[in-house]
């Protein structure tokens, strides 16, 4: 039996399982799965803050990987994000943006969990987040230039009036897609490569179980088969490491972008 014969079946199995369920309450207003998720990678990252606040208190030269690993995360928001973008404003704006950064990284990391699910694998916490960061450098903007100040902004000065409206309208249109590039980007980001990540775990799978139901040569000439889909699937693995960080990364960056954008005076 040719064990790819029930592929398309496994990948429909696949798919279904990232589709957004209901593990308490009803549907109509119950917690799914990507939610679940989503409070367990907070509650690990409110337990990770405290520790390390707690080691680092204890004495004044961090000690060990954990408190230096979180500095250094730190350090990079602080300086390759907020002062580089940002300059003489950084500080005011870092807890926001820190916020941003870890929330993203810890429910991105949390999705490479075997049995978990990344609450950023779920377009309702994408555009939240992504919500968040629009709200926040709109307001960023009103508070300089006063709510009507920061709307006529959007529109270029010396140019005609019709042209002014035109060319005002394209900016805030553009301003709201904003909102949409930012959530769409790290949701198709992180859905897509635990699908491919899941396809290569069901492709390893459906060429080992025959071999587990009756041992023949040939059953175990497929199995071995499976040590390639497992080394392909190791190697996404790491790569998808990489990505839950540089989308995490990407993220912010853009968030600090958009605040640098409203608080330029030209």
């Amino acid at each position: 039996m040719n064990p790819l014969s029930n592929l398309s079946e496994a990948m429909d199995e696949l798919i279904n399982s990232f589709m957004a369920q209901t593990v308490f309450g009803s549907s109509s207003w119950g917690m799914t799965q990507y939610i679940f998720w989503m409070f367990v990678a907070i509650i690990v990252y409110v337990v990770v803050i405290f520790q390390f606040k707690k080691r680092q208190a204890e004495s004044f030269v961090p000690h060990g990987w954990f408190v230096n690993l979180v500095e250094l995360a730190i350090d990079f928001v602080r300086n390759d994000m907020c002062k580089s973008v940002l300059g003489a404003t950084w500080k005011k704006h870092f807890p926001f943006l820190a916020t941003v950064f870890f929330f993203v990284l810890f429910n991105n990391l949390m999705g490479l969990i075997p049995g978990c699910k990344p609450g950023t694998g779920t377009m309702g916490v994408t555009i939240a987040v992504a919500t968040c960061s629009f709200c926040y450098f709109v307001v960023v903007g009103c508070k300089l230039k006063g709510v009507w100040g920061y709307i006529k902004s959007l529109a270029p000065e010396g140019v005609a009036l019709p042209l002014q409206l035109l060319l005002g309208i394209i900016e805030a249109f553009s301003t709201f897609l904003r909102l949409i590039t930012l959530a769409v980007r790290l949701f198709c980001n992180m859905f897509a490569g635990h699908v491919v990540m899941g396809t290569f775990a069901v492709l390893a799978a459906l060429f080992v179980e025959p071999m587990l139901q009756d041992v023949t040569a040939q059953t175990m000439a497929n199995a071995s088969t499976s040590i390639f889909w497992v080394g392909v699937l190791l190697a996404i693995y790491m790569v998808e490491i990489l990505v839950a960080v540089i989308q995490a990364y990407v993220f912010t960056l853009l968030s600090t972008v958009y605040i640098q954008l409203v608080e330029s005076e030209h």
